[in-house]
């Protein structure tokens, strides 16, 4: 069904890079390393191809500049578009009709529809309010699109835009009382009062009699009621139901804290809202309303039928801690509309995918549209947490089949099943094996699926086809560092973005049927590409905790000198659930160069894809969950004990530093193995996981009411009187992602300990991804004098 590598040949294909280069490096100052990335050549953000297929878009930043600019490519180099055509300029994200002939554009929040065979634009809306989620109507003849929580429709043959579904989050003022022998009382004495009752009746029902006889009359409004808000909603292409996604209005009760501002314009101290901490009061629970618009009858789908939905995976541990059990169903919530509701390209049947809040459930059913229920058909579950990324569906052409990603067999893979009400078909695998499929596009007859993979090395990006017919798998591209791709209009190309280690993102295309790829831009910068640069070598770290090895970039000098023993510096990479070791151009390119820097002046450095780092598989994302910090910890010292014993390390001379994720496993691996680690810088830390947010750290570690335990070995503020080496902690103070109080609280602690040897860098205008060529300098120089102050013998 496909082809993969086996693992020992992996490892030899790994191995094998580890040779001499044929240049050497061209030195880099820090202040080159750390000025403005301009100076590199800034890269293709964003590509997309014209309506006709022949040309193509793109985004690029204004060297010196906040400002980006649209090129277009048509058979020659990239020229600028003047402002004058951007009225008739094609969008990133069109939606096509079932045939391929017209499609739906969405620019700066107003609609358009082209006609792919003549080219002919037409403007749908042009508003003040954005318009949203656009989309064909079952039969093609019009537009059906949202603006606000209301939805319209746009037919093409009367140029007539039209509402189709009214929402509003307050009580029909057209209901019926509710009864009372009160008020039955009061209206049987009082004939005044029935009276006045009757004509208001009368009225309504003459009103709404008019306007159900004149089709150019607006629907009335659906009332939802004034104790929700409306989250997403979605209309059925056929125009006769409506999915309301609500939740309780002023649900989320919270404590919003502020974040002070120092250094402003105004002189003053300012405050901004910062955003909520992780707690069990966390997100609320999310309702799921079917519409039927010809009657406006709201009815509320109940998740009974979602299989385990009534068990509590955390009952045990809720017990253990003398809480008062869950009573009835776990909460769901709902994401945004393209990740959670699917409408049938003809509009018979929708899809919905639901998650618990304790994200270790996510389902996917079907709508009973007549009986106003869900038929569960696919429930992934997990132990620790089910994944956030990788959770496409939708429905094939034949409007019956589904696909959908999951995580099932322990890597994300592509399945299809029917939706049949018995649901006795199992769901078959698209793809398979040891590695993961992401971003899948689909050709336009659901034949083939398009997505990006890596069966070669964890670290290898193609795009991949498989056929739906038989499942094979079939690598189109060469390029080893594919970023993205968009299929063209007429399914025949593939405009892929890709870098490599030293190359910023850029584009080029390869028929949809593989082959060579052509280049269409190099937006680097003459002096930047005149640079050698050291390759950093993709090396397989043997683990002593597991069979899989921890991939990693070794950054070393071409020759080893015999009998030296180098300092060791070893880099972690943020956001845990990332992947640095790739063959791309890395989101940490500055650091990279520090690297080369660093190897200039005598160091070897080592940055690993530490066990939660993506591109791996389930049971390594799930390797820290409840111990955050303790099993990447594991993979950081083999790898010191690797360098030593493979690329001549110095084992007493060994510092660590990252940022954000990477500062908080600095700081873990300098309390926790305070031998081993002499020296560390930890960046807008994570000192104490109670203070981050609930959406990424519930996940792993529940909340800190249910699961204390979990945060207290996980957090390293709990292990500072173990602090030995020399450690760094630079903190912008205007971090909205890890509060600077974090590293604040750090020091306080360091203090009553009475610990040396450690230093707290501010930096009052920078947020946790710092923008200032001076901070990022100063940062750096602090690091590097501390690792020559520390990791070098007298």
């Amino acid at each position: 069904m496909r082809f993969v590598l086996p693992f020992s040949t992996t490892l030899a294909v790994a191995f094998t890079t580890l040779t001499a280069h044929a240049a050497t490096p061209t030195p880099i100052t820090l202040d080159q390393a750390m000025a403005n990335p301009d100076w590199i050549g800034n890269p293709v953000e964003s590509a997309w191809w014209g309506w006709d297929s022949r040309q193509v878009y793109f985004k690029q930043k204004r060297a010196g500049s906040p400002l980006r600019d649209t090129f277009q490519i048509a058979g020659g180099a990239p020229k600028p578009v003047d402002d004058k055509q951007l009225a008739n300029l094609d969008s990133a994200d069109p939606v096509y009709n079932r045939d391929r002939t017209r499609a739906i554009l969405l620019r700066n929040g107003d609609l358009f529809e082209r006609d792919l065979k003549s080219g002919a634009l037409t403007q749908i809306l042009r508003g003040t309010t954005p318009a949203a989620d656009p989309q064909y109507a079952a039969d093609g003849a019009s537009v059906q699109f949202r603006v606000g929580s209301d939805w319209f429709s746009w037919s093409r043959a009367q140029r007539l835009v039209s509402p189709v579904a009214v929402l509003r989050t307050a009580k029909d003022p057209d209901a019926a009382p509710d009864a009372s022998a009160r008020r039955d009382l009061q209206l049987r004495l009082l004939s005044t009062l029935a009276r006045v009752k009757e004509e208001r009746d009368a009225t309504r029902d003459r009103r709404n009699q008019e306007r159900e006889a004149d089709p150019t009359r607006a629907p009335l409004p659906v009332y939802l009621g004034e104790k929700v808000v409306i989250e997403t909603s979605a209309l059925s292409p056929d125009g006769r139901y409506l999915l309301v996604v609500t939740s309780a209005k002023d649900g989320d009760k919270r404590r919003v804290g502020k974040l002070p501002k120092y250094v402003t314009e105004s002189g003053y101290e300012e405050t901004d809202d910062e955003r909520k901490r992780v707690s069990d009061e966390g997100p609320q629970p999310q309702q799921l309303k079917l519409v039927e618009l010809a009657t406006r009858k709201v009815t509320e789908l109940s998740f009974d039928t979602l299989p385990g939905i009534n068990v509590d995976p955390l009952a045990e541990m809720r017990a253990a801690r003398k809480l008062d059990p869950l009573k009835g169903n776990r909460g769901v919530r709902f994401e945004s509309r393209d990740e959670s509701i699917h409408w049938s390209d003809n509009g018979k049947q929708v899809a919905v995918m639901a998650q618990a809040i304790d994200n270790k459930d996510r389902w996917i059913a079907t709508v009973d549209l007549a009986a106003a229920t869900l038929r569960p058909l696919h429930r992934l579950t997990d132990a620790a947490w089910v994944n956030n990324r990788g959770n496409g569906f939708g429905w094939q052409p034949d409007n019956s089949t589904l696909w959908y990603q999951s995580e099932e067999s322990g890597y994300a893979h592509i399945y299809l099943r029917p939706a049949a009400v018995e649901g006795t078909t199992p769901a078959r695998a698209l793809t398979s094996g040891k590695w993961e499929a992401s971003d899948i596009e689909w050709s336009a007859d659901g034949k083939t699926a398009y997505f990006l993979c890596n069966p070669k090395l964890p670290g290898t990006y193609e795009v991949c086809s498989s056929s739906t017919a038989n499942g094979a798998l079939k690598e189109l591209t060469s390029l080893g560092g594919v970023e993205s791709f968009t299929l063209s209009p007429d399914g025949r190309k593939l405009l892929v973005r890709y870098s490599s280690a030293y190359m910023p993102a850029q584009i080029a295309t390869v028929d949809s049927s593989g082959g060579t790829a052509k280049q269409l831009t190099d937006t680097r910068n003459a002096d930047y590409k005149a640079r050698e640069w050291i390759t950093p070598q993709i090396v397989a770290v043997p683990s002593t905790h597991g069979a899989d090895p921890v991939w990693a970039k070794l950054y070393r000098p071409a020759t080893l000198e015999p009998g030296k023993k180098y300092p060791v510096v070893m880099f972690v990479h943020g956001a845990g659930y990332l992947q640095n070791v790739t063959q791309r151009f890395p989101v940490y390119f500055r650091e990279q160069m520090f690297h080369n820097l660093l190897v200039e002046k005598g160091y070897i450095v080592l940055d690993m894809d530490y066990r939660a780092s993506l591109g791996y598989g389930r049971d390594w994302r799930t390797a820290i969950y409840r111990q955050m910090g303790h099993p990447e910890l594991e993979d950081y010292i083999d790898g010191v004990n690797w360098m030593v014993a493979k690329q001549q390390g110095d084992a007493g001379n060994v510092g660590i530093y990252g940022g954000s994720y990477g500062g908080f496993m600095t700081f873990m691996a300098m309390l926790r193995a305070p031998d081993q680690f002499k020296a560390g810088a930890a960046l807008r830390p994570v000192t104490d996981w109670t203070t981050y947010n609930h959406e990424y750290t519930a996940n792993i570690l529940n909340t800190p009411e249910l699961d204390p335990e979990a945060y207290k070995v996980s957090s390293p503020i709990e292990y500072a009187d173990q602090l030995k080496g020399h450690l760094l902690i630079a903190h912008g103070m205007v971090d909205d992602n890890v509060f600077y109080q974090d590293s604040v609280r750090m020091a306080q602690r360091f203090i009553e300990l009475k610990k040396d040897n450690w230093e707290l860098a501010s930096y009052p205008l920078e947020r946790h991804a710092y923008v200032h060529a001076e901070s990022w300098y100063d940062q750096y120089r602090r690091i590097y004098q501390l690792f020559e102050r520390t990791l070098k013998k007298e």
